[in-house]
């Protein structure tokens, strides 16, 4: 039996044009599969024929959105897009990252070449839970400090991991500062004395994994590594508060997506959740892929028509033409009946800014073009 109709959601001429218009930082997030990069790149486009010098950023593997951007690739460098004026992109280079930021905090050269070229550092750099999300803090704030854009549009993560940008920094600054870290950096112990300190426990559950991990010499890299790493924490701590600040001020808007799928809207009501959780300013959801209503006049030709269709499909061929095209309307209707009562269901209650619909398009946005055209549901005019 076909769904009962509901009614359609209020309209209003609010969208996202205050957003690509004056806010410093976009930072788009939401679920796997929901389009969440497409909106990404359709705000940064909306930027930058708006006026504004702005950059794309993916930390996506996916690599999507150089697709979408027209570009044969995308690195750790920002690569201008051919037909936007203004129009950057780029996508995170973890471990380059990271090796950026030892230079960075490191006192001299030598330092920094001690702890880039540490077996550890290379296993750190590339497995450390949060690592990931931590260098895309780290490249939005350098983006953020050059001064040279207007507008940096972030691309996060697929699935919940998408905000673990929010803990990064207190994970990857409470491990450097940990017991581990203070056992190894006590005063006046040497990079082989607690080596020889730390032996007594290798037995530990912990120094085995330790040991799996990185192989033969695992406790010499790891004094080696602490040791050389001594001072630094601080220039760490720093900067990761430097960034929560920044991405919590009015320069910032989050803006989180999903489909109207319940289970895409599950995780959009946690992303909302926790960004009021931890004061994130929310500026807006959007639902892509949406089914769009059908007329009026065809609603009440369909309702009119119900009981003549079935005999109208053994009909002549006109007759089975106009009974098709009158069971899609009617499927149609009742997929946006279902997707519009899974959108109210899972929202209840939530404050999401602005609520924008992105209808389902006839192919799949892989070009400019079809960015224009989402973006014409996303930034009016």
């Amino acid at each position: 039996m076909a769904d009962a109709p509901v009614a359609e959601p209020d309209r209003d001429d609010r969208d996202l044009r205050e957003v690509v218009a004056t806010r410093h930082i976009i930072v788009c997030t939401g679920s796997g599969g929901v389009g969440k990069t497409t909106t990404a790149a359709t705000l940064a486009l909306a930027a930058a024929r708006a006026g504004r010098r702005t950059i794309v950023v993916t930390i996506d593997p996916a690599r999507r959105l150089a697709q979408s951007m027209g570009l044969e690739q995308l690195d750790n460098t920002p690569r201008p897009v051919a037909g936007v004026e203004g129009l950057d992109a780029m996508m995170l280079d973890m471990k380059r990252t990271f090796d950026e930021v030892i230079d960075r905090h490191a006192d001299d050269p030598a330092r920094a070449q001690r702890i880039k070229s540490n077996r550890f550092y290379q296993q750190l750099s590339d497995t450390l839970a949060g690592t990931q999300e931590y260098m895309a803090m780290e490249k939005l704030f350098d983006l953020h400090s050059t001064g040279h854009y207007d507008c940096i549009v972030v691309d996060t993560p697929p699935t919940r991991n998408a905000l673990d940008f929010l803990d990064a920094p207190r994970r990857l600054t409470d491990f450097l500062d940990g017991r581990f870290l203070k056992m190894f950096l006590s005063t006046g112990v040497s990079a082989g004395r607690a080596v020889g300190r730390v032996a007594a426990f290798g037995t530990s559950l912990f120094m085995k994994a330790a040991g799996r991990i990185t192989g033969a010499g695992v406790l010499d890299d790891l004094g080696e590594f602490f040791q050389s790493f001594e001072g630094m924490y601080e220039g760490f701590k720093h900067r990761a508060q430097a960034v929560y600040r920044l991405l919590s001020s009015g320069d910032t808007a989050f803006v989180v997506v999903a489909t109207a799928d319940p289970g895409a809207l599950r995780e959009a009501r946690y992303f909302v959740q926790r960004l009021a959780k931890d004061g994130m300013p929310m500026a807006g959801l959007v639902v892509n892929r949406v089914a769009e209503p059908i007329s009026d006049d065809l609603q009440a030709l369909v309702a009119a028509t119900e009981d003549e269709r079935g005999a109208w499909a053994e009909g002549d061929d006109q007759q089975r033409a106009v009974a098709g095209l009158l069971a899609l309307a009617r499927r149609q209707a009742d997929v946006r009946a279902r997707q519009q009562r899974a959108i109210r269901n899972g929202l209840h209650g939530l404050d999401v800014g602005v609520r924008l619909e992105v209808p389902l398009m006839a192919s799949d946005v892989h070009d400019l073009d079809g960015l224009r055209a989402i973006a014409a549901h996303l930034v009016a005019a």
